[in-house]
């Protein structure tokens, strides 16, 4: 394997430390083990070649230090952890929305320098959209652990060439719309960055042609896995209940989130990520 090391300078608020919480506690796709404390390491499949990479993420002052090794393309690998992390995002306005929102204000207080991370690719979001579909995510997060064990490559999610050959006893239509994701993710049909430059309703339109893939599914597939930075759900009901519980019988996303813009996918996480601190309703102790 060959090594590649990039200096990003990261614009805006960030702290490393605060992602990796975030990301420690992000179902399905928790961080692995961490044994470098100042660090965050993952494994991937790196988008186009589908080889195996991995990377070491290191924060010094404003600047992300990124260590991918692998047989690959490394200067793509780079970017996709960029992307995955939110580190190519522009955040120098993201302070402007507390003072527009004191709710925000106050979760950016609870969570500085958050960036969300998303999951490795879009691929692997709508591969996750469609295990997880009618199953409690606890056994969709078994059913892709045992994907990453058996059919995957040292902690990496299969290929999409390796999913598609799959023939696994899942629950309902599960396999044959995983072969769907693995088809379009040949085809380029869930490219990341693509779908990121997209406007976000086309790209959910987009990622709805792919079988077994609802609107539901398609915005997860957009906002985590293409890491729109501003981008809000529509079929999100644990966000929509915390917008009552911050702001208020009778408010709603769609009039609260104006004022999110262009972070909307940002405001939304964290909102989320301090529900779930406060209810753990997914992980499936005391829901609210």
């Amino acid at each position: 394997m060959t090594g590649h090391t990039v200096n990003v300078d990261v614009l805006g608020p960030w702290s490393l430390e605060t992602s990796k919480r975030f990301w420690a506690g992000f179902a399905p796709a928790t961080l692995a083990a961490q044994h470098a404390p100042a660090e965050l390491r993952t494994v991937f499949r790196v988008e186009g070649d589908w080889s195996r990479a991995e990377v070491r993420v290191a924060q010094h002052g404003d600047s992300a230090r990124i260590t991918v090794t692998g047989d690959g393309d490394l200067d793509r690998a780079a970017r996709q952890v960029c992307r995955f992390l939110s580190l190519d995002v522009d955040a120098r306005g993201w302070p402007e929305v507390a003072r527009r929102d004191r709710i925000i204000a106050h979760a950016q207080e609870r969570l500085p320098g958050l960036r969300p991370c998303g999951f490795h690719s879009a691929y692997e979001a709508a591969a996750w959209a469609v295990l997880s579909q009618r199953v409690r995510i606890v056994q969709a997060a078994r059913l892709r652990e045992n994907l990453i064990r058996d059919h995957g490559q040292d902690g990496a999610f299969p290929t999409p060439g390796r999913v598609r050959g799959l023939d696994l006893d899942l629950p309902g239509r599960k396999i044959e719309y995983l072969h769907a994701v693995a088809e379009a993710a040949l085809d380029g049909h869930l490219d990341s960055d693509k779908l990121r430059a997209m406007n976000p309703d086309d790209a959910v339109r987009r990622v709805q042609e792919v079988k077994g893939l609802g609107p539901f599914a398609a915005e997860l597939v957009v906002i985590r896995g293409a890491n729109a930075p501003d981008m809000i759900p529509h079929h999100e009901h644990r966000l929509d209940n915390e917008i009552v519980q911050q702001y208020g019988p009778g408010h709603t996303l769609a009039e609260v989130s104006d004022a999110w813009r262009p972070f909307r996918t940002w405001a939304s996480v964290h909102l989320r990520t301090l529900r779930e601190e406060r209810t753990h309703e997914i992980a499936g102790h005391t829901p609210a």
